[in-house]
C-alpha cells in the first residue's frame, strides 16, 4: 500500500467504527472516495480499521474506473462510436489508467465524475433539460468533494465552452449563404430562454451537495470555513514542496514505454484532425464537441504541466482526453480511404499497437508495480516491508505475548499504522518525544540516534519503507538456552 492509500484506509477505518467525516485541508482531500469506499468495505465484511483489506479498499477504485469505461458508451451521441470505442479501449487495458484504477487514491472518482460532467453538462444544453442540468451540478459536487483540484477543471471546460462559442457564432455568420451549416455542424449554445434557468439549477446543485457532503450530512460545518483555508495551502503546494518537476514531465511520462509515444502521437494526430475537420469541408462527426475537448485537453495539459508540483498519478486527469483524441485520430486514418487494403493495414496496425500495450500493462501493473524504474511507482512502498507484520508475528510468538506494546517513533510513520493494524497497542510518537516502555520499538534510523539508552540491549533489525527510507525494528535479544 502506498502512503496515501494507508491514510486513506485510515480514514475509512474511522468512518466504521462509527466517527464522522472531518476535512482537514493542510494535506488531505474531500470525502467522496471514502463515501463511496465505507459501503463496499462494509459488504466485505469490514467492521474496524484492522479488519479492511487491499481488496476491500481497491474495488472502490476499481469499480469507478470500470464505471468510466461504461461511461463511453454515453458518448457516443457526442463524439461518435469510433472515437469512443477506441477510448474506452485505451482506458480498459492502458497501463497507466489500469495501474492509477486499481490504487485506493482519489484519482479515478474524479476523471469519472470529470467525464460525467462533460456529457450531462453538453446533453443539458442540446435537449435544454433543467434535469441534465442538475445531473452536471452533482458531478461538478462531486469533483470538487473528491479534489481540491477541481476548479482547474472547471476553468479548462468554461475555456473550452468560450472557445465553442466563438466558433458558432462564427458558423452562424456564414449562415446567410449556407444555412446547411448550422445543421451539420451542431453549434454550441444557442440562444434559449431554458438556458439562465439551466445555469441557476446546476449551481444551485453544485453548492447543495457540496456543502452537504463536505459537511458530512451537517455533521462537521467547520469544514466550509477550512475549504477556504485549502486555498492558500493548495496554493502554496503548488510551488512544488519536494515534489517539483520540470514543463515536460507529463509529456515525458506519457511518452514512455513501448506503447506511450505511439498512444500520444495519436492524440496529436487526433488535434490535427479537429483542424483539418474546422478548416475544410469535410466532416466525419458533428464538429462542436471535438472542438471542445480540443481545447479542454491543450488547456488541462498546459495547466497542469506549468504547475511545479507533479506527480504521475495526476496524469490521469489528462488521459481522458489524450484517449478522446486517440479515437479521433483512429477515425479520422479509417475514413481517409474506403479502399479494404489501406483498412487492412489500418488494423493491423491497432493489433500491432495492442500488443505493445499489452508488454506495458503487464511489465508496470502487474510484474513490477513497485518497482523504483517503474514511473507510476512514485515513493511507493517496498515489498521488503511486507516482511516487516511477519517478522513482528515470529517475535510476538517467541516472546509469547498476547497483546505486545509496539512504539513507533519516527517523523513520517506512514504506511506504518496499515501494517501494524492487527496490533490493538501501538503508539506513534516524533523523534524527541518520550515514547515509554514497549515490547518493540520501530524507529527511524534519526530516532534511534537519540535513544541509545533505551534500545542498547535490543537487536535491530532493518526494513525498507520507501526507495531510501529505513524503519528499525527493535526486539530482545533471544535468550540463550541454559546449559
Amino acid at each position: 500500500m502506498h502512503t496515501d492509500e494507508s491514510i486513506n484506509a485510515y480514514i475509512t477505518g474511522e468512518l466504521l467504527a462509527g466517527q464522522s467525516f472531518h476535512y482537514d485541508p493542510q494535506d488531505r482531500h474531500g470525502p467522496a472516495l471514502f463515501l463511496l469506499a465505507k459501503p463496499i468495505a462494509q459488504i466485505g465484511g469490514a467492521k474496524t480499521f484492522s479488519d479492511l483489506t487491499e481488496t476491500e479498499l481497491r474495488l472502490s477504485t476499481v469499480l469507478t474506473g470500470a464505471a468510466t469505461v461504461l461511461l463511453f458508451g454515453a458518448a457516443v451521441e457526442m463524439f461518435g462510436f469510433v472515437a469512443c470505442f477506441i477510448a474506452a479501449l485505451l482506458f480498459a487495458v492502458a497501463p497507466l489508467p489500469v495501474y492509477y484504477h486499481r490504487y485506493f487514491i482519489h484519482e479515478s472518482l474524479f476523471v469519472w465524475a470529470t467525464l460525467g460532467l462533460i456529457l450531462s453538462g453538453w446533453r443539458a444544453q442540446q435537449k435544454k433539460s433543467i434535469w441534465l442540468a442538475v445531473l452536471a451540478g452533482f458531478f461538478a459536487a462531486l469533483m470538487l468533494t473528491c479534489k481540491e483540484t477541481a476548479p482547474i477543471h472547471f476553468f479548462a471546460l468554461l475555456l473550452s465552452a468560450i472557445g465553442v462559442r466563438v466558433w458558432s457564432v462564427r458558423i452562424r455568420s456564414r449562415a446567410a449563404t449556407s444555412p446547411e451549416i448550422v445543421r451539420r455542424d451542431n453549434c454550441l449554445f444557442p440562444v434559449h430562454p431554458k438556458i439562465p434557468k439551466m445555469i441557476l439549477a446546476a449551481l444551485l446543485t453544485f453548492v447543495f451537495f457540496s456543502v452537504l457532503l463536505f459537511t458530512w450530512f451537517g455533521q462537521n460545518w467547520r469544514a466550509l470555513a477550512d475549504l477556504i483555508h485549502a486555498v492558500s495551502n493548495f496554493t502554496a503546494r503548488a510551488g512544488g514542496e519536494g515534489h517539483q518537476k520540470p514543463f515536460w514531465y507529463y509529456a515525458k511520462l506519457l511518452s514512455d514505454g513501448w506503447s506511450g509515444a505511439i498512444i500520444l502521437l495519436l492524440a496529436l494526430c487526433g488535434i490535427a484532425s479537429v483542424v483539418s475537420q474546422f478548416f475544410g469541408r469535410k466532416k466525419i462527426h458533428p464538429l462542436a464537441p471535438r472542438i471542445f475537448l480540443t481545447i479542454y485537453a491543450l488547456a488541462i495539459f498546459g495547466i497542469y504541466s506549468l504547475i511545479p508540483y507533479k506527480t504521475p498519478w495526476l496524469a490521469l486527469n489528462f488521459w481522458l482526453a489524450i484517449a478522446f483524441l486517440a479515437g479521433f485520430a483512429f477515425e479520422w486514418i479509417w475514413f481517409a480511404s474506403p479502399k479494404i487494403s489501406v483498412r487492412m493495414v489500418v488494423l493491423i496496425l491497432l493489433l500491432a499497437l495492442g500488443f505493445l500495450i499489452a508488454h506495458d500493462t503487464r511489465e508496470r501493473v502487474f510484474r513490477n508495480p513497485a518497482d523504483e524504474n517503474n514511473p507510476y511507482a512514485y515513493a511507493h512502498t517496498v515489498d521488503d516491508l511486507l516482511g516487516l507484520p511477519v517478522r513482528l508475528n515470529e517475535l510476538v510468538a517467541r516472546e509469547k505475548l498476547s497483546d505486545p506494546r509496539i512504539a513507533v517513533v519516527a517523523a513520517d510513520p506512514w504506511p506504518l499504522p496499515w501494517y501494524l493494524r492487527k496490533w490493538s497497542q501501538v503508539g506513534f510518537w516524533q523523534p524527541g518525544q518520550n515514547c515509554g516502555a514497549a515490547d518493540f520499538y520501530l524507529t527511524s534510523p534519526e530516532a534511534a540516534a537519540q535513544m541509545t539508552n533505551q534500545l542498547q540491549n535490543l537487536r535491530p533489525d532493518f526494513f525498507g519503507v520507501r526507495p531510501n527510507v529505513l524503519i528499525i525494528l527493535w526486539s530482545p535479544e533471544m535468550k540463550k538456552p541454559k546449559p
